[in-house]
């Protein structure tokens, strides 16, 4: 008569996992938990929480500061619960407060030339087949270290370009950039009509979105072509290009000279780059650092 109880399970043997035990949740939704913890947090983050990870204090601390109606957001006394996002402007006593980059982040300023390859699709910036090698083939790497672009520019176009090696900075630099008034430098065949100026001033895409355009301004040019020097708010040089081509210019470069904070300057040559400083970094994460002069030339 076989055993019914006290015996072992054959190895192999399926059985019961008892609800809430360690490692009931199914790999698949494992790792799809760590790579999102990876990626950083997608939204608005409790503030003392936002404190804490920048190194500015504890949890407790952050939450006796809130109590005593030390921190303000955006103007605002703030209040337990409060959620904030990187674009948000904190202040302690008065004071900005200005969350600390880790040391070990690199990030850095790229001048991309037009037609330059950023990297491949793989992420592993190999030589092209006209033997360049990719923009982020040149940076400095750590040993499995791969560098992510930031809002890049579309391959044909080029200008400033910005990368970082750490995925949760380049997810806040992401979102954050939506919101930061930039500049680009257009090159079009002929002399843009009022008309066609007007249009774009309008800011209208094909989907029926507007752009947030602050200037459009005749910046010279030498024989057929024109440049225009045009600053917009949360704009990617993909939308630039199509605002234009949806008013019937003529487009052939459009080149990005500034990002936010960041400007292209002059004595960075094409394919060169420069690692960012912390208090660029920093400039970057609350978006409110006054634009430096001296944007490059396209």
């Amino acid at each position: 008569m076989p055993r019914t109880g006290g015996g072992r399970r054959p190895t192999g043997a399926p059985g019961r996992r008892r609800p809430g035990a360690r490692g009931s949740a199914p790999a698949p939704r494992r790792a799809a938990a760590r790579a999102a913890a990876a990626r950083g947090a997608s939204g608005p983050e409790r503030l003392q929480k936002v404190l804490a990870n920048a190194g500015l204090a504890s949890r407790r601390e952050a939450e006796a500061w809130i109590r005593a109606g030390r921190l303000t957001i955006n103007g605002a006394v703030a209040t337990l619960g409060a959620r904030v996002t990187p674009e948000d402007e904190l202040r302690l006593d008065g004071r900005p407060v200005h969350a600390r980059v880790p040391a070990d982040v690199r990030a850095f300023l790229c001048h991309r030339s037009p037609g330059e390859p950023l990297g491949e699709p793989s992420g592993t910036a190999a030589p092209t087949t006209d033997g360049r090698t990719a923009m982020l083939g040149r940076l400095p790497r750590r040993l499995g270290r791969r560098f992510i672009a930031v809002s890049p520019m579309p391959r044909p176009d080029g200008g400033l370009e910005l990368v970082t090696s750490d995925g949760g900075l380049a997810a806040r630099l992401q979102r954050a950039v939506h919101t930061f008034s930039s500049e680009f430098g257009v090159r079009v065949r002929g002399e843009l009509s009022a008309t066609q100026l007007q249009g774009i001033l309008g800011g209208e895409l094909d989907s029926g979105a507007h752009l947030a355009i602050e200037r459009c301004e005749a910046a010279g040019g030498e024989g057929a072509n024109r440049w225009y020097q045009i600053a917009a708010r949360g704009a990617s040089g993909r939308e630039i290009r199509q605002l234009l081509e949806r008013q019937g210019a003529l487009v052939s470069r459009v080149l990005r000279t500034r990002l936010g904070p960041l400007a292209l300057e002059r004595s960075l040559p094409r394919g060169r780059f420069r690692e960012l400083t912390q208090e660029e970094l920093r400039a970057l994460l609350s978006g409110r650092a006054p634009l430096e002069d001296g944007a490059a030339d396209g």
